[in-house]
């Protein structure tokens, strides 16, 4: 794997009709996020292989949303990413990771919060980048690093959705 594109679901509902937070489905915000957040990491260029989505309703219509601007992405859902902590959401993208150049996991916090917070200090990030991962990665927010033959990860992107007038994110480390 030669990046990891950490992506985590838009914006759901509060409740679903059944009642099981695996069933809640994205709120219309968190589709017009979603569907965002893919349109811009595609326009820098951030195109993956192999995109692993959670079996969660809101992470697959989070996939569904970005979908559209990554055709040549294989999709696949995996059981195991719900309420994954960042140990398996690592070991999963590794493993799918084999022989693609890059993955992107839809997924849930706090798995991939903490794994965006772990790669930027693996990859010494400055201080200041791990507080702000640390202290928040809001619904749709996506983080990107490159890895070297070693497996060292390198802060590539922190990207967050724009709310309202000012717009949230740290981009690229070009």
């Amino acid at each position: 794997m030669d990046r990891l594109i950490l992506f985590r679901h838009g914006k759901a509902e509060a409740e679903s009709a059944s009642g099981e937070d695996f069933d809640r489905r994205l709120a219309l915000r968190g589709v017009e996020e979603s569907t965002q957040m893919g349109a811009q990491l595609a326009d820098m260029g951030f195109s993956p292989d192999v995109v692993l989505v959670s079996t969660a309703a809101r992470t697959r219509e989070t996939w569904a949303a970005a979908e559209p601007h990554f055709t040549k992405a294989r999709a696949r859902f995996e059981e195991t990413l719900y309420h994954a902590d960042s140990g398996c959401v690592r070991r999963e993208a590794e493993r799918a990771g084999a022989g693609a150049g890059t993955v992107m996991v839809v997924g849930h916090n706090p798995g991939l919060q903490e794994l965006a917070v772990q790669l930027l200090m693996e990859g010494s990030a400055p201080a200041s980048l791990i507080a702000r991962a640390a202290r928040q990665f809001p619904t749709a927010a996506a983080a990107v690093f490159l890895f070297d033959d070693n497996g060292r990860p390198a802060f590539d992107g922190l990207f967050f959705p724009e709310r309202g007038p000012g717009r949230s994110d740290l981009g690229r480390d070009d």
